[in-house]
């Protein structure tokens, strides 16, 4: 079993930074992408961010695109998303995944085979 634990989440004001962290750790697989997701109250999960191992190539929501920055240190099995300018519609439990390792589309929760228990971001206008 993959366990996946996030943390930096916390209470911002608008137009602040945070960076949340994803360690990884248990049974080795082969994963071939890591995503973040995110949940408001009352609304559905939505994709944020993603990257895939090979190529690295990297993917972003409209709504964080230029403000939020996905990255990982393979020697720690940790993924990052760096969060800048955040607004109050950013507000959600922040969720990292784990794809592997069969390739599905990065944007949909349902290609993603692991998942962390989640991290509140709140963000005070």
């Amino acid at each position: 079993q993959v366990q996946l634990v996030e943390s930096g989440g916390g209470l911002v004001q608008a137009g602040g930074s945070l960076r949340l962290s994803c360690a990884a750790s248990g049974r080795t697989f082969r994963s071939v992408a890591m995503g973040w997701f995110r949940q408001a109250p009352g609304k559905e999960r939505e994709f944020v961010s993603a990257f895939r191992y090979s190529g690295g190539r990297t993917y972003y929501a409209d709504s964080v695109k230029g403000r939020f920055t996905i990255s990982r240190d393979n020697a720690k099995n940790t993924v990052y998303l760096q969060m800048n300018s955040l607004k109050p519609e950013d507000t959600a439990v922040y969720y990292c995944a784990a794809m592997g390792p069969i390739s599905r589309t990065v944007v949909s929760g349902t290609g993603y085979d692991y998942w962390g228990q989640g991290t509140q971001v709140t963000v005070s206008s």
